[in-house]
């Protein structure tokens, strides 16, 4: 069983191309000056799928999957 997962964005890196809520817009959505918004939790493995898609398709390589338990101190 693999462990849980949440999205993060490098906020700095992030270009607010809009390919991530583009790809995942159920997972993802956008705030007015096109920086995505992301959920604040572990993400089911269904969500975990259209995660891993917005990853690939963001161009500056801003989102990433990290695990869960990693972030608790983010």
């Amino acid at each position: 069983m693999s462990a849980a997962q949440m999205l993060v964005v490098d906020r700095v890196a992030c270009a607010g191309h809009g390919m991530c809520y583009g790809t995942s817009p159920d997972l993802i959505d956008c705030d007015d000056q096109g920086d995505p918004i992301l959920p604040e939790r572990r993400l089911s493995a269904d969500q975990a799928e259209l995660a891993r898609a917005a990853v690939a398709a963001c161009p500056e390589r801003a989102l990433s999957l990290v695990d869960a338990s990693d972030s608790a101190s983010t």
